[in-house]
């Protein structure tokens, strides 16, 4: 018989009881799994009591000298809210440890520029001075300029 364009799964397919089957108990599942799951347990629980009483007194190879679980496992490190220390400051990484001297070096500068104390603002006050004096003397010599011209204007009217 064809399948059709689709194959199904190699699994196989499901197949599911039907009430009725249940209850007569001929359904195409035996019931037996619980019953074989069930005795293993009880045989594993009695195995494990004698396997602990046999470890506590006798441990094999070097298993009794050295207690170390494996260094190379990383244990979780959980720390609950109330175990937090809200007083300890966190340590800074390098990097933003140089950008905060970065900043604070930035200030000191900037302080000793306004009061003028370093070689960069001697150099601006000196040329700021420079300015100053020729901008005043420009100023004289166009009103010395003007006041001349005002002289031949009332000269050339008399």
């Amino acid at each position: 018989m064809g399948r059709g364009k689709f194959k199904g799964k190699p699994t196989g397919h499901r197949h599911f009881s039907t009430p009725e089957e249940l209850l007569a108990g001929t359904s195409a599942r035996p019931r037996t799994f619980k019953k074989e799951v069930a005795e293993v347990e009880e045989e594993e629980e009695e195995e494990s009591e004698e396997e602990v009483e046999e470890e506590s007194e006798k441990r094999k190879g070097t298993q009794g000298l050295i207690e170390i679980e494996n260094p190379n496992l990383a244990k979780q490190k959980n720390v609950k809210a109330r175990d937090v220390d809200v007083g300890k400051t966190t340590e800074l990484s390098r990097r933003e440890r140089e950008e905060i001297e970065k900043q604070k070096a930035h200030e000191r500068y900037m302080k000793l520029q306004e009061q003028g104390k370093t070689e960069q603002a001697r150099k601006d006050l000196e040329r700021l001075a420079l300015i100053r004096q020729q901008r005043t003397e420009a100023a004289k010599k166009r009103e010395e300029e003007k006041a001349v011209r005002e002289q031949k204007k009332v000269e050339a009217r008399k």
